[in-house]
């Protein structure tokens, strides 16, 4: 516990300074900061239809199409939806 409480900002460390353990900590944690199994669902939904209808805007550049591409690649990777490096390039493309 006293590992978790030194790694937490303050704001954190309120929200969860009265459990008693751990675990009850840890629970806490990952579902304000992951939400829960439902929230990641619906994220990973929204961020494949992202990555599915991606295309560059017209007042976009190459180097901020391609952050954003990188945003939602990175977000679906945190879900655990990985696709291959070749359907990157194709998207991309």
């Amino acid at each position: 516990m006293h590992t978790l409480f030194c790694a937490l900002g303050l704001e954190e460390y309120i929200r969860v300074s009265s459990y008693s353990n751990a675990k009850e900590i840890w629970d806490k944690l990952e579902v304000t900061h992951e939400g829960t199994s439902q929230v990641k669902k619906f994220k990973v939904g929204i961020l494949t239809l992202n990555y599915e209808t991606f295309k560059m805007k017209l007042e976009e550049d190459i180097m901020a199409m391609s952050d954003r591409f990188t945003i939602i690649i990175n977000g679906l990777k945190t879900y655990g939806k990985i696709y291959p490096n070749e359907e990157f390039v194709r998207k991309i493309l």
